[in-house]
């Protein structure tokens, strides 16, 4: 309650500092023009949750929509992203608002796991430090916005089956009146170990790979199922009156014995809750065009375990298990207002408590690391202040916003120090329309974002009380950044190209050369470009088109070490898709990703060379009926062996006797067909 009086305070005196301009500038509230929006510096990806994509998992359908934006692997599912070299709390993701924080800190489990595409309406992708209102953008931000409810009855089947005995069922309804609707959605999904273009599943490539190794999987358990996963996803709009509406929502993610090839454990269960709360009122007179206020909360719950695996012995009598909790709530005040007619600002207020907790247990010859906190219940508090400037010009429009962040991280118990941080955040973007044609944009910002508890706090299950990889004293990270491109269309022809340019002040790394306190500060540069389009080749076919590079860099190797490249940057990429309607009820496409090799990467801390890669899909979709479509597709058509997450030990991945890193492969020739029912 002292944090929320605390902020409304805060909230109260900002508009008051503003009052006086806005009684000056506003001479007719009813005169309004719709403002330009400013979507230059991102992208707006549609199609998530169509039957063109393959299965439900967001990071590989993200990867192949958007060339700016890599798949790190880990599983069949439960796959992270990396966006313009920046990965992990360097990038925000939010599911309509709501943070949502994975509990694994071998990220098993990332946000972009606890979304199915088939709950998506759009995923919008901003890139740069262009965020004000969201806790901890740094980089960049992914906000997927699930489906609403609709008015009158609508339902949807959806039946997907793929190699490998994968299975994907989901139904979802909607319906309701203008005053009140409603939607729930149901989904089911499994599937065998994947093979990649050897023909190896999970148990064979890491058999490959070290054949001693006691993180194989038992001879029992070598051909189970990768995973299994359930969802569910409730929604409920009411208009309260004509201007005001309450919407809530609810989702619930249910993942069961996902196994992850490359580390030495594999998730029991992965277990997330998401509540979102909106309630907004418009047209509250001259400095109140829309009042909003959001809650949101969400907990994951996240135990893994050697249950599966060589080293737990015997009837897994030596079984190790690491059980984490992570949790987020916060909410949002916010205040829209028209300054002049063609100028509108945003005023807010954001606060959140953030929590993670990881214990470490024990069975036999292992019991020794029973009650060992890998993470000791860390509490991280953020209260904040924001505001934005939008304003059109005509040919021109400009977005000015600012941030102001109090940051307080606490440890539960023991003797590790808290930490406070604060932090002004601010950036400027530009939009200039040249002519019908031609648009330039340019955008200049500083973010921050400060450590999470893993960086600062993290043991690990050696000795008696754990052995401390995390750093107490790291400092938080500055992203000072200039972004600048054009936009050309043309009638049959659209060109979209960015350049930046990103100063990283305090980045935070992974040192693999200290045997304690890994985590560290240290300056780095990622800079890059990006172009992307389409290409009208004929009435009915279409070219389109991405390619995105990045190089990065730290100013000096760390200590012990000599290598100066930046982890994690991913090599210049590639992506085509030639569409054809072939009629005016299907679709057919062929799709070309590709990759150069791997060759700048961070050797000292255990990446590795990876060679280039380019791999070829096809699918068409048919409308059937009024009522049903379906799709059939090949992906990796020539059963390709290839790699596209490097191995990075900010990761806890297996080793063989010479301590080179597991590599893990992607999914070979994968043929699916997906079938929908609309009612």
């Amino acid at each position: 309650m002292r944090i929320i009086v605390k902020n409304v305070l805060l909230f109260l005196l900002l508009i008051s500092v503003n009052s006086y301009a806005v009684e000056n500038a506003v001479e007719n509230a009813e005169d309004k023009t719709e403002l330009s929006l400013i979507t230059v510096e991102g992208e707006i990806i549609e199609g998530i949750s169509g039957s063109e994509v393959k299965t439900a998992d967001l990071a590989e359908a993200l990867s192949k929509k958007s060339a700016s934006i890599s798949l790190v692997r880990r599983s069949g599912i439960a796959n992270d992203i990396i966006l313009r070299g920046q990965k992990k709390d360097n990038i925000n993701i939010l599911i309509d608002g709501a943070k949502v924080y994975g509990a694994c800190p071998n990220r098993m489990d990332p946000p972009t796991s606890h979304i199915l595409t088939n709950n998506i309406e759009s995923v919008e992708i901003t890139e740069g430090p262009y965020d004000v209102e969201n806790f901890g953008t740094l980089s960049g931000s992914v906000l997927v916005i699930t489906k609403k409810p609709a008015t009158g009855f609508n339902a949807d089947l959806m039946l997907n089956i793929g190699s490998w005995n994968y299975l994907k069922t989901a139904a979802s309804l909607s319906g309701g009146t203008d005053r009140i609707r409603a939607l729930i959605s149901v989904s089911s999904e499994s599937s065998d170990q994947y093979e990649d273009g050897d023909g190896n599943n999970f148990a064979e490539h890491i058999e490959n790979f070290s054949a001693t190794t006691m993180a194989r999987y038992k001879p029992e358990y070598e051909n189970r199922k990768a995973y299994e996963k359930q969802s569910v996803m409730a929604k409920l709009y009411f208009d309260v009156t004509d201007n005001q509406q309450l919407k809530m929502s609810y989702t619930a993610n249910r993942s069961d014995d996902v196994l992850y090839p490359s580390s030495k454990m594999d998730a029991l269960y992965d277990d997330s809750d998401i509540i979102n709360i909106d309630y907004s009122v418009s047209d509250l007179g001259r400095f109140s065009s829309l009042l909003d206020f959001s809650y949101y909360d969400s907990v994951v719950k996240h135990p893994m375990s050697t249950f599966y695996r060589l080293s737990s012995g015997p009837d897994s009598a030596n079984e190790r298990v690491s059980y984490l909790e992570s949790s987020i709530r916060g909410f949002k005040l916010k205040n829209v207002f028209d300054i002049s007619p063609d100028s509108q600002m945003t005023l807010g207020i954001d606060s959140s408590n953030r929590n993670w907790d990881g214990t470490y247990e024990g069975s036999g010859m292992s019991a020794g690391i029973t009650g060992i906190k890998s993470i000791d219940d860390v509490d991280t508090d953020n209260n904040a202040l924001f505001l934005r400037l939008d304003k059109n010009l005509g040919d021109m429009s400009f977005e000015i916003g600012a941030r102001y962040d109090d940051t307080d991280i606490k440890p539960g118990a023991g003797m590790l120090p808290a930490n406070d941080y604060t932090a002004f955040s601010a950036y400027g973007l530009g939009n200039w329309k040249l002519n019908p044609e031609i648009s330039l944009f340019a955008g200049l910002g500083q973010s921050h974002r400060v450590p999470d508890a893993r960086e600062l706090y993290f043991r690990a299950a050696m000795g008696p009380n754990g052995m401390l990889i995390g750093n107490p004293n790291l400092d938080q990270v500055t992203n000072d950044e200039l972004d600048f491109g054009f936009d050309y269309s043309l009638d049959n022809l659209h060109v979209k190209t960015r350049l930046f340019y990103s100063w990283l002040s305090d980045f935070i790394v992974y040192n693999d050369s200290k045997s304690m306190q890994r985590f560290e500060n240290a300056d780095a540069s990622i800079y890059g470009f990006s172009v992307s389009g389409y290409w009208r080749l004929g009435e009915n076919l279409n070219l389109d088109y991405g390619l995105a590079y990045q190089r990065g860099k730290k100013d000096r190797p760390l200590a012990g070490q000599s290598d100066t490249d930046l982890p994690e940057i991913p090599p210049i990429k590639l992506n085509l898709a030639l569409r054809w309607n072939y009629t005016d009820k299907g679709t057919a496409w062929a799709e070309l990703t590709a990759a150069d090799s791997w060759t700048d990467y961070d050797a000292d801390n255990g990446e590795q060379l990876l060679d280039s890669w380019a791999i070829f899909n096809l699918k068409a979709e048919h409308q059937l009926t009024k009522r049903i479509s379906i799709l059939v597709g090949v992906d990796n058509l020539f059963d390709e062996t290839y790699a596209v997450s490097n191995t990075y030990k900010d990761l806890t991945l297996l080793l063989d006797g010479t301590g080179e890193v597991i590599l893990m492969n992607e999914p070979g020739r994968y043929f699916y067909l997906n079938t929908s029912f609309s009612f």
